[in-house]
């Protein structure tokens, strides 16, 4: 599933920066050299970062 269409970010992406140590939204793009462009996707992200931190 994409994530932010801006960036091209797609889930595994988010979930693999989230392994390596990334926890915010910021973390994540940081880690994939990218920043946030129209901010759209951050909640979303962030949902997916609450959800993956809770199951692991």
């Amino acid at each position: 599933m994409v994530v932010c269409i801006c960036n091209a970010i797609r889930e595994q992406d988010l979930k693999d920066a989230l392994r390596d140590g990334a926890g915010r939204p910021s973390e994540v793009y940081a880690r994939l050299g990218r920043r946030p462009k129209c901010g759209q996707c951050l909640s979303f992200a962030q949902s997916i970062i609450t959800r993956e931190t809770a199951t692991a």
